[in-house]
């Protein structure tokens, strides 16, 4: 066995894991120069990197860069790359499929779908003229809870989440040698959603104060009569335990609160819109994707504030119970496709795919100044002694000519500058535009606001910081855009333009925000 003396730093630098183990043979990867020779047992090819035990440990060789010789060697071209995505029906009954098939349209491909048992099936993307098979995608529809089980089983590559990943998840992980799944490089933002209630069409209750709502899932509030209904019992329908859903309302409404109250519960939110249709005397809790014939009922925050849930206010995140849905992936390489595959879903052809599948997408969309005119009236009619007039109107001063993108971010708690899920793929977005030269000539100003909890200059300050750190994390993203011609500015108002009142924790939460403005 022939090693070259720098072996030992490269199984250091490249000790990560790969895909599906190929059979386990001897092989002799040689540089192209034939400079660097190294033997060992080739235990996995991902159709772009080698991965080879030698006795100086695992090796992961680029492909491009070297020449197999010997029994174990995979053929390059005939490569198949095969990876299994596992969760919730959210993301696996429609919107998943639909992706895979416009993906393989893009490309050119040929697309077939095999039944791989209960609630699984396969794709298979071929040549469409000759026929080889390029990609071999698996498909299993269950929970959010078995994707994570199934990924640390090595029984799913991708999980397909509709709620973020849990403490005890994140342990199970690490254990599993897949990294931390809490890492924002590890999950990514497919599609939005939110949580929102619905009655029967022609219910007399038309809007209902968010503290109600919580007050009737925790069984504190069981009639319609003091909401200003019929004097009768609230019928209320939710979805099973284990949908990922029904789970972000146990965390976002709730805070993890339970026991719930007693309610009838539903295997899907399709199968619950109906029942609450039939349901003169029906609440439900479910997807604003899922809405059916069921009416959305607007929340009233503390403040009179009416919130309702639609494409912009769930893109903005200004409706508090934002849902996205995601893919989780660990900290091994997958397959080339498979990588490819989850940055096309960024693309707008993919993103007109998510639409059209009921979702909410994340394409920019700019709302004008002359469109503020609710926002400003509740800064002025919310606007305490720290709030002065002249605030205000340095406020419409800047802001003036301008239009707000819905590319807004927020933070998880108080003072911190961690942002959300959904706000880190807007870095990530925004990064991508200004490299796209989408901005050019333009002046991109980042607008920092907080939440009124303190002394109104220290939120200032602490609204300055976060648009700076917002501003300063585009800027690094976007590593191929020219600075030179455009303009990135920040501005700071702290408390002055609150989309609701402080006093519980989502109104504090959607206060603490950096929006971003072109003009």
């Amino acid at each position: 066995m022939r090693i070259f003396p720098y072996a030992a730093a490269l199984a250091a630098f490249f000790h990560l894991a790969l895909g599906a183990p190929a059979s386990a043979q001897d092989v002799t990867l040689t540089s192209r120069d034939g400079a660097v020779q190294i033997t060992g047992t080739l235990t996995s090819f991902d159709g772009e990197f080698y991965r080879v035990d030698t006795v100086y440990g695992p090796l992961v060789l680029d492909g491009q860069g070297v020449i197999c010789t010997g029994p174990g060697c995979p053929d390059m071209e005939a490569y198949i790359a095969r990876f299994r995505l596992s969760g919730a029906p959210a993301l696996g009954q429609v919107l998943m499929p639909a992706l895979i098939e416009a993906y393989a349209a893009q490309r050119g491909l040929s697309v077939s779908r095999n039944d791989a048992g209960p609630g699984a099936q396969t794709f298979v993307l071929a040549e469409r003229e000759a026929g080889n098979t390029v990609a071999e995608i698996g498909l299993a529809v269950s929970s959010t809870d078995e994707g994570f089980a199934d990924l640390v089983a090595e029984e799913a590559d991708i999980v397909m989440a509709a709620r973020e990943i849990r403490a005890e998840e994140i342990r199970r992980g690490q254990e599993a040698d897949l990294g931390d799944l809490s890492d924002p490089a590890r999950r990514y933002v497919v599609a939005l959603d939110a949580i929102v209630p619905v009655v029967a069409p022609g219910q007399p209750v038309k809007e209902m104060a968010i503290a109600d709502l919580i007050a009737i899932l925790k069984g504190q509030i069981v009639d319609w009569g003091p909401l200003g209904g019929p004097d009768a019992p609230i019928s209320l329908h939710l979805l099973g335990r284990g949908n990922g859903l029904q789970q972000a309302v146990v965390g976002r409404l709730l805070r993890g609160a339970v026991p719930l109250a007693e309610a009838l519960r539903h295997d899907s939110p399709s199968e619950m819109a109906q029942a609450v249709v039939r349901d003169p005397l029906g609440l439900g809790v479910t997807r604003f994707s899922a809405l059916g014939g069921a009416e959305q009922l607007p929340l009233v925050g503390g403040c009179g504030m009416r919130l309702i849930a639609d494409r912009r206010t769930i893109k903005t995140e200004d409706y508090p119970f934002v849902a996205p849905l995601f893919l989780y992936t660990p900290a091994r390489r997958l397959p080339l496709f498979a990588r490819e595959f989850i940055d096309y879903m960024a693309s707008p052809g993919a993103q007109l795919v998510i639409r059209r599948a009921g979702f909410v997408d994340q394409l920019r969309e700019r709302i004008p100044m002359a469109q503020q005119g609710e926002r400003l009236a509740q800064a002025i009619a919310q606007a305490g002694p720290e709030v002065p007039l002249e605030e205000l109107q340095r406020l419409v001063a800047v802001l003036s000519g301008a239009s707000r993108l819905t590319s807004t971010f927020r933070f998880r708690t108080g003072g911190s500058t961690e942002l959300d899920a959904q706000s880190y793929g807007n870095i990530g977005a925004l990064a991508r535009a200004l490299e796209a030269g989408l901005f050019d000539g333009r002046e991109v100003i980042f607008v920092g606001f907080s939440d009124g909890a303190g002394p109104a200059e220290v939120n200032k300050r602490i609204a300055q910081r976060r648009a700076e750190a917002v501003r300063d994390a585009v800027r690094v993203a976007a590593t191929a855009a020219d600075h030179t011609r455009i303009t990135l500015r920040v501005e700071a108002f702290g408390e002055a333009l609150p989309m609701a009142c402080d006093q519980s924790d989502w109104g504090g939460l959607i206060n603490r925000r950096v929006e971003v403005w072109l003009r």
